[in-house]
This record gives structure tokens, C-alpha cells and sequence, in this order.
């Protein structure tokens, strides 16, 4: 695994920022794109992967997957919504169509991705959303790999354009 290199944080000031911020990056992704997203609950990683969707042109309601473990929604790619918070373990991952996720050539985007270390791939985008209070998340962006150095980059100078977005590199 390439060693992780911190590209910066991403401030947002609200929930329709969070949105606004997720939906540069949806932009910005396609096929093989694999985002994991960590962060407390409450932190915004559903209204992150609202906004990615909007940025993919998905059309329809992005609601988190937590018990259906995985959503699939076509647009521009077809976005691979996962969520892992109810699995107890690494090898109910088999079962849930999670590895042939990651493999399908859209773009996955795994919350609570760091549950299990093993069935991280080699390379991804990880954010951590952390609350700062009720309305500020701080996204804290990590790239694993040249693609997502690249797209870590990009993602940031497109928040510098967004109000209510402070990016801190």
C-alpha cells in the first residue's frame, strides 16, 4: 500500500455546503473511484454522498444503506453506496457483494470504510468527517495513491471557489 499523503481539510459551514462540497467531488470521480468515508455518527457522511451523487447525476433519493449494506445507483457512473457499520465482521464483507463493488468500474463510496483494515484496497480517497459543531463538519482528506493525490488536489481548489468552504492545505 503507497503510504497515505494528507492533502488538507475541507470546512464546511453547514449541511448544504457538506452537500456542495460533495458534489465538486462528484464531478471530479469516475469509473474505479473508491472513497471511504470515516467520521462519528451525525458527521455528515450521508449528506457527503448525497452531494457526490448529485456531482454523478444520480436522479432519485441517496438514503444511507446501513441495512441493506449496499445501494446502487446509476448516473453519469453508477455510484456504489455502501455502508459497513452493521457488520460484525470482515467475513460477512463476502456476502454483502462488497468486493465485487470495489471491482464493478463505477465509482464506491464505503462509510465507515476503516471497520475492516484487510478489505481496504490498495489505493482510495479516505475522508474523515469530524463534527466541529452543530452546523461546521471538517473533512479531513487523505490520498492512497497517485490517482488520488491528483483527485485530492483537484477536489480542494474546486472547494476554494465554494461559500461557506474553508480549505485549509
Amino acid at each position: 500500500m503507497d503510504a497515505a499523503h494528507a492533502q488538507g481539510t475541507i470546512v464546511t459551514s453547514a449541511s448544504v455546503v457538506t452537500h456542495a462540497a460533495g458534489q465538486a467531488l462528484g464531478r471530479l470521480l469516475g469509473s474505479g473511484d473508491v472513497l471511504l468515508l470515516t467520521g462519528d455518527l451525525g458527521a455528515g457522511k450521508t449528506q457527503l454522498t448525497k452531494g457526490i451523487a448529485a456531482g454523478l447525476q444520480v436522479e432519485g433519493p441517496i438514503t444511507s444503506p446501513t441495512f441493506g449494506i449496499i445501494r446502487v445507483h446509476e448516473g453519469r457512473a453508477t455510484l456504489y453506496h455502501i455502508d459497513l457499520y452493521r457488520l460484525e465482521r470482515a467475513d460477512e464483507l463476502e456476502d454483502t457483494g462488497y468486493f465485487e463493488a470495489l471491482e464493478a468500474g463505477g465509482v464506491a463510496v464505503v462509510e465507515w470504510g476503516d471497520r475492516f483494515a484487510e478489505a481496504i484496497p490498495p489505493e482510495y480517497l479516505a475522508i474523515r468527517l469530524e463534527i466541529v459543531d452543530e452546523a461546521t463538519r471538517a473533512l479531513a482528506i487523505q490520498a492512497h495513491g497517485a490517482r488520488y493525490t491528483l483527485l485530492a488536489s483537484s477536489w480542494l481548489a474546486a472547494c476554494d471557489a465554494l461559500e461557506g468552504v474553508e480549505v485549509r492545505r
